[in-house]
């Protein structure tokens, strides 16, 4: 981390859990563990549905609600799809796009990424954008053309002060819900690569405003060592973000000097 130029950032992806009667409770524990001081923003991405019951729980212990995915059009005849600007008016901070899940299921390609990220970003949410190898291409030694090329796919046609209000996860797809998890030199050395794409595009100052996260079972156990690596600002968390004292363990990791 390197909290003199960018936020630290640590985001819960509760996938395709929780119920809104679950939240209060969940919340209230959460509130509990969280230190009152913190070195980072915390945010909690929930399915659309549960974004109100989370803002209006969220708000005594400073954690801001997002959503998991967005539609690229504004509006109209797309039954079963979200807009930003509906996120936008539930309270939604931030919003995942690109997740391997979306890419995996759903069959999203880098340029639908794109415009999901820019229809984020013209409704004033941050898009906390996935990229990520899957273990055949890393084995093939081409994890960083393949992560380059998503990056440069994601973000083409936002300038440098949108580039501001985005966030990078690296998600190495092979350490997803597997319980896998990057080595602490692995993941480093594929955000600061991410970096590096970024500052070829930009330019030095904008590209160390970024924040990057890592979003390949980041836990309680591996979270310290992870966040002190210098070109890693935070988490996407999965299956701990459902766990209040797991996840707070988290947070608590990226206080360190």
């Amino acid at each position: 981390m390197n909290r003199k130029y960018r936020k630290t950032i640590i985001a819960g992806n509760w996938k395709m859990n929780m119920l809104a009667s679950e939240i209060k409770p969940f919340m209230e524990q959460l509130k509990e563990n969280l230190p009152k001081v913190r070195a980072c923003d915390v945010v909690l991405c929930t399915p659309a549905v549960l974004i109100p019951a989370l803002g209006r729980a969220g708000k005594d212990c400073m954690v801001a609600a997002g959503g998991e995915d967005v539609s690229c059009f504004d509006k109209g005849a797309y039954t079963g799809e979200i807009s930003a600007a509906q996120l936008a008016d539930v309270g939604a901070k931030y919003c995942i796009v690109g997740h391997s899940e979306r890419r995996q299921y759903h069959g999203e390609d880098d340029m639908l990424v794109n415009a999901k990220a820019k229809a984020l970003l013209a409704k004033g949410i941050c898009p906390i954008i996935c990229v990520g190898e899957s273990l055949e291409q890393r084995e093939m030694d081409l994890t960083m053309e393949y992560v380059a090329f998503q990056v440069k796919a994601a973000l083409s046609g936002i300038d440098a002060a949108q580039l501001r209000r985005c966030v990078i996860a690296y998600e190495p797809i092979w350490a997803i819900g597997t319980g896998k998890t990057a080595t602490a030199e692995q993941a480093q050395e594929v955000c600061e690569g991410i970096r590096a794409v970024i500052r070829k595009i930009y330019g030095a100052r904008p590209a160390r405003a970024v924040s990057i996260l890592y979003g390949g079972s980041m836990n309680a156990k591996n979270a310290e060592e992870l966040l002190a690596c210098p070109d890693i600002d935070g988490g996407l968390i999965g299956g701990a973000s459902l766990k209040p004292v797991d996840f707070s363990v988290i947070v608590k990791a990226t206080d360190q000097d």
